[in-house]
């Protein structure tokens, strides 16, 4: 078994930040190249709070991609909205603008990346459930990017609770925060842990059989991994490997999306 406390922090490497061009005018969602490579996925059993769906396993990630360098803000889901003809969805009272968009279920997801294929010529998708680990981690094995334990300072989470040796109490917002808030973690990717669930395209499998490297069609049944905890959510579960699982339909004020696209 590969034990994640024997590596250290990855050191930030060069990354490159892109826009495309929205046909109607305008610039997309702000995306950072990731380069193909290969991770250990999943938690050592030694991690504290260590579930088994999260058995840990090598995974190739075959070719580069980009993704995301936030969740999607209400800005830009809006924006698809209004071109669209959809009713815009709800901020629980906590602003919109450079938050990011909540309310949102797998299917709507899906539909804003069908519609920036359409206004860009390019093919936009949600990431893989491996894809999502690999971005999260970005070179690193703990669990947080960052290290061992979490506070309140580093993501935004239920901060009345504590996780790891070093970790402490603090604020709880009970909201949402600007998807800029925070440090970057080395590949340039915000908000990775906490802030908004973020829904995948793979279909959740417990014993991470091989639908955790591929995008599930749409017509596929089945409940889909989402990745990244949220501002409800206790700080073990925004680990880098914790897993979460919910049906296409479900939304609610904790959930969002980072949106992917092939190079």
């Amino acid at each position: 078994m590969h034990d994640a406390s024997s590596e250290t922090l990855a050191a930030p490497r060069p990354f490159t930040v892109f826009h495309d061009r929205l046909r109607e005018g305008g610039a997309g969602p702000t995306l950072v190249v990731i380069p193909a490579g290969e991770f250990w996925m999943g938690s050592p059993e030694c991690e504290a709070e260590h579930a088994d769906n999260e058995r840990q396993h090598r995974v190739v990630i075959e070719q580069p991609f980009a993704i995301g360098r936030y969740a999607v803000t209400f800005a830009e889901y809006d924006r698809f909205c209004t071109a669209t003809g959809r009713a815009l969805l709800p901020d629980a009272g906590w602003g919109r603008g450079n938050r990011p968009a909540i309310y949102i279920d797998g299917y709507a997801a899906l539909d804003y990346a069908a519609w920036l294929s359409a206004q860009t010529g390019r093919t936009y998708r949600l990431p893989t459930e491996a894809e999502w680990e690999y971005v999260c981690r970005a070179g690193t094995t703990t669990p947080f990017w960052w290290g061992d334990s979490i506070t309140p300072d580093q993501a935004n989470y239920n901060g009345h609770d504590t996780y790891g040796a070093q970790g402490r109490a603090g604020l709880y917002r009970e909201q949402t925060v600007p998807v800029e808030q925070f440090s970057p973690n080395p590949w340039g990717l915000y908000q990775v842990h906490g802030n908004v669930l973020e829904w995948t395209g793979s279909i959740y499998d417990a014993g991470y059989g091989g639908a955790e490297t591929r995008c599930a069609g749409r017509e596929e049944s089945g409940a889909r991994a989402v990745r990244s905890g949220s501002w409800l959510s206790l700080p073990g579960w925004l680990r880098s490997a914790h897993r979460f699982r919910y049906a296409p339909t479900f939304r609610y004020s904790v959930t969002g999306f980072r949106i992917a696209r092939s190079l």
